[in-house]
């Protein structure tokens, strides 16, 4: 920093204002190309973030303010620091988000019995799209959804990169990436034939979570419990001469019922395990038998087995060698065809009722059935149950039997090359990874350890990654799923919707002899845990992937630990045998009011542009900056006017130091030109600032950093700059008589020394402000610069203790003018000054700043005694 290149005359301007800065600097930051990242580069000059891509399905919210905020602080230390900064910005634009989005923005759903129409134009275009109900949503093909899909996600993307570079975003934006562009598919494409070549990869015909609404499968990591209403209804079947009661709340499942069950120590139930029962209503027979998952204390302690009613059903049909007797279908209702096993003219007649209805009207049906039968014990008993939501979806899962993709994630058993299961593999993995903080590690060990299924990664959606999949169809024309045709890598990416496979051609498609295409999509989640390779360039650009990859750090919301993190973590693991990355940083939620999360389903949320224009892009980052990794914040506007009072100090306060010397010459930082004790005290505790400052943000605690500069700042403002602002104007050359010139220097120097460290030490949170100082006195950006140094500052050998004594003082000695209710400029004619034991020595060595800064002009006593503080006790004003 003493290169003179890099400074030029000063040019302090007549008024300081904060108003413009985020339009000017952002226009010269992206002209000057300030965040451009350098290919030419090696993997250890390089430090590189795997950016959160932010969902593309509407508008950003203040939580994302937050987070991606305290990503970017991160990477102005981390390039401040010297290293080539490797920042991307993805857009997750692919899966559902976006599907419901289009069909509320447009009022359109997908018939892929539609034909293509040229030049479409959909009946909506804009709003929120409540009011258009899923029957009134026009059905148009899947190729034209598509193109609307794409249409409305690239104006989004807009609008988020002018929000995210109005907050001031230091993202070399040349680095963009979508989940769903070619360069995305590729990679999640390849990603998966080698997981399928490897054994990681399978399919498998087998009960699995089923949104009835979006009509595709969900997997485990985006199950969501709910309270649900629900009624306990007491049922009674029929065992070797008794009557057993079990308590349901899915009387409706009673056609696939398979078994009942009780726990094997379960005195009520030994004498009939072994033996059956038959089912109330529809007569047939299941057995009766012992499984320790069933639970004694609840209800009658047997339960019935459906398949399916819910996970336990699951586990118990696989374990206990079960028959399938589905009889719900994927739209949610009964199927229409009466099932084999039910043979009695009640049984068939009575789910002839129900077939083709839905769960709901199914219930009451057989409900009013089993009270005429009389096999139903008293009226229904209302409850609130727990049961699995999809995140995203209204209405409780159902398990239904369908073909899935799932890729090996630890959820069962799986030996991998080093002898270990993979689950095991997996939780070492978390043990390398560096979190901050780091108590969120054992939110990644409970999901891996309580996992209980392979990751399914196959949506019956439209807009996302095609599995690159194609199965033979036999001479009698039936499709042979066990018959997979895989693309080899050079045909990537392919859509089997229309390209075709090695070996055959369009004319084969669906026909005997030929092959299909599979109509599957890949969860989005698939996709996204490929971002440090999408971004990198993996598979594209060699070098950039060898200079980035692994990266050094992931950062997100701890609500995506069991998603997006853990994800990331299975395919870094299966493709290359490593992390990703070195470091999680994860961030806590925002919180309204009413202390809950802020999130879009709840309706809580607030838009961030208008607050970046009310407060100022600076103020809404120091809020954000504020809270720690890991700790929830409150929404806090307050906070946000603190931080904008913070930057246009730093505008004023700089201002006033940097134009103390008049002129237009450069400024000057020579350390060697400081000689005075308090202006070493100040340095020294600058130092001690820096060096704290430092550690801080190498450990990721960016907030610590900024309230350790945050009150030096106030400090040197309201203490040192007060102290030492006569001796450094010199109005009338009083301190530069008789040779006094060393000591007006060393205040001036003093004054810019801390002006040029404090601009660097808030430069990662308040980029703009600080830019705007930075160029009154040099060239370049303050954002390139190196991180300030204790090295910069001299010996910085002073007391540091001796800023806060001198403070400490002169604000007794003002707090005396402001009760008596006279100008700070009223000179005293005496006054004695009571000071804590010990500190008399130190309180000399400032007696000169203190007379000067307080207006004594006549004697200043100090007095030793036992306070805390420094207190005026006898005092004098000075008359005309």
């Amino acid at each position: 920093m003493t290169d003179e290149t890099l400074r030029r005359s000063t040019q302090v301007p007549k008024k300081a204002n904060l108003d413009g800065l985020e339009e000017r600097w952002g226009a010269t930051w992206e002209e000057s190309s300030t965040y451009t990242f350098d290919a030419n580069t090696t993997r250890e000059q390089v430090y590189s973030i795997d950016t959160p891509p932010p969902t593309v399905s509407g508008s950003l919210h203040v939580g994302h303010v937050f987070s991606y905020t305290h990503t970017d602080v991160v990477a102005r230390y981390k390039r401040m620091s010297g290293y080539n900064v490797f920042y991307p910005m993805g857009w997750d634009d692919n899966g559902l988000p976006t599907e419901r989005r289009v069909q509320n923005y447009y009022g359109v759903r997908v018939d892929p019995s539609k034909p293509y129409v040229e030049d479409f134009v959909p009946p909506h275009d804009g709003g929120d799209g409540k009011s258009i109900k899923y029957a009134d949503q026009m059905p148009i093909s899947r190729r034209n959804f598509i193109e609307l899909c794409w249409k409305l996600t690239a104006e989004d993307e807009k609008q988020f990169e002018a929000l995210w570079r109005r907050l001031g975003l230091s993202i070399d934006w040349k680095h963009q990436y979508q989940t769903i562009d070619t360069n995305a598919q590729r990679v999640a494409q390849t990603a998966f034939i080698r997981n399928l070549q490897r054994g990681e990869a399978y399919q498998a015909q087998a009960p699995g979570l089923w949104d009835v609404t979006f009509q595709t499968a969900v997997a485990q990591a985006e199950l969501e419990a709910r309270e649900y209403p629900g009624a306990y209804h007491t049922l009674v079947f029929h065992a070797d001469g008794e009557d057993v009661p079990i308590e349901t709340t899915r009387p409706e499942l009673l056609p696939a019922c398979v078994a009942l069950i009780a726990h094997p120590d379960d005195e009520r139930y030994q004498h009939l395990f072994g033996k059956s029962a038959t089912t109330p209503v529809f007569g047939v027979e299941v057995p009766i038998l012992a499984h320790p998952a069933a639970e004694i204390d609840k209800g009658a302690g047997i339960a019935m087995c459906c398949t399916f009613g819910d996970l336990t059903d699951v586990q118990w049909w696989r374990e206990l060698d079960l028959p399938m007797r589905a009889v719900l279908g994927k739209d949610g209702r009964l199927l229409n065809e009466t099932p084999e096993w039910i043979t009695s003219e009640q049984g068939v007649q009575t789910y002839e009722d129900m077939a083709g209805k839905t769960t709901f009207t199914g219930r009451k049906i057989l409900v009013d059935k089993l009270k005429d039968t009389g096999e139903m014990i008293g009226e229904e008993k209302p409850t609130q149950r727990m049961t699995n939501f999809f995140e995203k979806g209204d209405k409780p899962l159902e398990i239904v039997t369908s073909r899935q993709w799932y890729i090996r994630n630890g959820g069962r058993a799986y030996e991998e090359a080093n002898g270990k299961d993979l689950r095991e593999n997996l939780l070492e993995r978390g043990k390398e990874l560096e979190f901050h903080p780091d108590f969120m590690r054992v939110r990644y060990n409970n999901w891996v350890e309580g996992l209980n299924s392979d990751w399914l990664i196959s949506r019956q959606r439209f807009f996302g990654v095609p599995i690159p999949l194609w199965y033979k169809v036999s001479e009698s024309g039936d499709v042979d799923y066990d018959a997979v045709i895989t693309p080899t890598e050079d045909m990537l990416p392919v859509d089997p919707s229309s390209d075709t496979p090695p070996g055959y051609d369009e004319s084969q498609r669906g026909e005997p002899g030929g092959f299909v295409g599979e109509v599957d999509i890949m969860d989005t989640w698939a996709t996204s845990s490929l971002s440090p390779q999408v971004a990198g360039g993996w598979l594209r650009d060699k070098d950039l992937f060898s200079a980035v990859y692994p990266m050094d750090l992931r950062p997100q919301g701890q609500d995506i630990i069991r998603t997006w993190l853990f994800s990331t973590i299975v395919r870094a693991h299966l493709e290359f045998g490593d992390l990703p990355w070195k470091h999680a940083a994860i961030s806590g939620w925002i919180l309204d009011p009413d202390r809950k999360k802020m999130s879009k389903s709840k309706g809580n949320v607030v838009t961030p542009m208008g607050l970046l224009e009310q407060h100022g892009s600076d103020a809404v980052r120091y809020w954000a900056a504020s809270a720690r990794l890991g700790t929830d914040a409150a929404f806090d506007e307050q906070q946000m006017k603190i931080g904008r009072r913070l930057a246009m100090k730093i505008l004023n306060a700089s201002k006033f130091a940097l134009g103390m010397a008049g002129g237009d010459a450069a400024v000057d930082l020579d350390p060697s030109a400081v000689t005075e004790p308090l202006d070493h005290a100040m340095l020294a505790m600058l130092s001690g600032v820096i060096e704290r400052a430092t550690t801080a943000f190498e450990s990721y605690d960016h907030t610590r950093a900024l309230e350790l500069a945050e009150t030096c700042f106030w400090t040197f403002c309201d203490d040192y700059l007060e102290l030492v602002k006569d001796r450094a104007y010199d109005r009338d050359g009083e301190f530069s008589a008789d040779g006094g010139e060393a000591k007006v220097r060393s205040a001036r120097v003093t004054l810019n020394l801390a002006v040029d460290a404090f601009l660097r030490l808030f430069a990662p949170v308040l980029p703009y402000a600080t830019e705007e100082v930075w160029s009154w006195y040099r060239t370049g950006s303050v954002h390139n610069a190196p991180w300030p140094t204790v090295e910069e500052l001299g010996e910085a050998n002073g007391d540091a203790a001796l800023v806060d004594v001198a403070g400490s003082a002169l604000a007794a000695l003002r707090k005396v003018k402001s009760e008596e209710k006279v100008s700070q400029r009223t000179p005293y004619q005496s006054v004695t000054l009571e000071i804590p034991a010990g500190s008399l020595d130190s309180s000399e060595i400032v007696r000169s700043e203190l007379e000067s800064a307080a207006h004594v002009v006549g004697e200043l006593t100090f007095a030793e005694a036992d306070v805390d503080e420094p207190r005026v006790t006898a005092f004098e004003f000075m008359t005309d």
